[in-house]
């Protein structure tokens, strides 16, 4: 039965934790803003945003020779036009804003007849990009190799089991970076393979060992009875597993997989080593180009955070969910 008395006497801890809390988060930040004033550093941040997106110039140049008109229909009054004098009904319309020429100019090809100014994504917003479809199509992948490897590891044939054994203590035995190296310097040379390639590659075989592995456990942690409930109801083995076990198994490693998903975005980092232009070597070449490391780097690192953290919230909610319709 509800006790308010109970609850009453639980609303006072609770505070009180929070307020711990929140006297540790203002500790830290206090703890950081002195450690940054005793820097001798000037901070740049005005450096950043043009980096992440800015307004480039657009211009409109001539196709032809030709003389600036001005509109004669009803739907083209108000507006300029290039119009060809070798033929006039050929004609190049010229914008309002931003133009750089006047009706009657006599204009040659190649000129410029007007420049606009228009949103464009610098090299972070690109480089956000490039992780976000790398970590995307490797966990793909990732999701793939791992399930039939952790079914694998279950099956009944030795050399299945054996295979998937193998396979996932070779790569969760070897470093990250190394794999990456060999798949693009080797494998990568032998089948041809462009970086972006190599790098999914490397980053789903290395992710997709740690999946088969949380699969594996997923699997064994549903009740026997399961499969042989299915096969009584006149399932083969494998529409068992499809049907009822791995549904019930994804349910209870989404945690787990989502932990190893959040580590993939992180690893993903790894590819810049091979010149693909992800969050990290983007970040990288802003360096050079501010003289701004500091800044640079907690902007990467908060973008890292961005994409890590929203993978959790997704993942969370879909937890709840999964949670509501048990």
């Amino acid at each position: 039965m509800h006790n308010p008395t109970r609850q009453m006497e639980k609303q006072p801890n609770q505070l009180l934790w929070h307020g711990i809390f929140l006297l540790i988060v203002l500790a830290a930040i206090f703890g950081i803003y002195k450690a940054v004033q005793s820097v001798d550093y000037t901070w740049r941040w005005e450096r950043i945003p043009q980096y992440i997106a800015y307004q480039a110039e657009q211009k409109n140049y001539a196709e032809f020779d030709g003389t600036v008109v001005a509109g004669t229909t009803e739907t083209d009054k108000g507006k300029l036009f290039l119009q060809n004098d070798l033929d006039p009904n050929q004609r190049q319309a010229i914008a309002t804003s931003g133009g750089q020429v006047a009706e009657g100019d006599t204009v040659f090809r190649g000129d410029t007849l007007d420049t606009q100014l228009s949103w464009t994504a610098g090299p972070i917003a690109w480089g956000v990009w490039v992780t976000v479809k790398l970590s995307l199509v490797a966990g793909i992948f990732a999701i793939l190799l791992g399930t039939l490897a952790g079914l694998a590891r279950l099956s009944p044939n030795p050399a299945l089991r054996n295979l998937a054994v193998t396979y996932v203590e070779l790569i969760r035995g070897t470093p990250l970076l190394v794999q990456i190296f060999i798949v693009y310097f080797f494998i990568g040379t032998v089948l041809n393979l462009d970086r972006f390639t190599a790098g999914v590659a490397a980053l789903a075989v290395f992710t997709g060992a740690y999946v088969a592995e949380i699969v594996r456990a997923g699997i064994s942690s549903i009740h026997k009875g399961q499969m042989e409930a299915g096969r009584s109801l006149g399932m083969t083995s494998a529409q068992t597993m499809r049907y009822v076990i791995l549904p019930q198994a994804f349910k209870r490693v989404l945690p787990p997989l989502a932990g190893q998903f959040i580590n993939l975005i992180k690893d993903s980092s790894l590819v810049s080593v091979i010149s693909i232009t992800d969050l990290t070597k983007a970040g990288r070449e802003v360096v050079s180009s501010t003289f701004s490391p500091f800044e640079v780097w907690f902007t990467v690192a908060l973008l890292y955070l961005v994409l890590t953290g929203t993978l959790s919230f997704l993942v969370r909610r879909l937890e709840v969910k999964y949670a509501r319709s048990n």
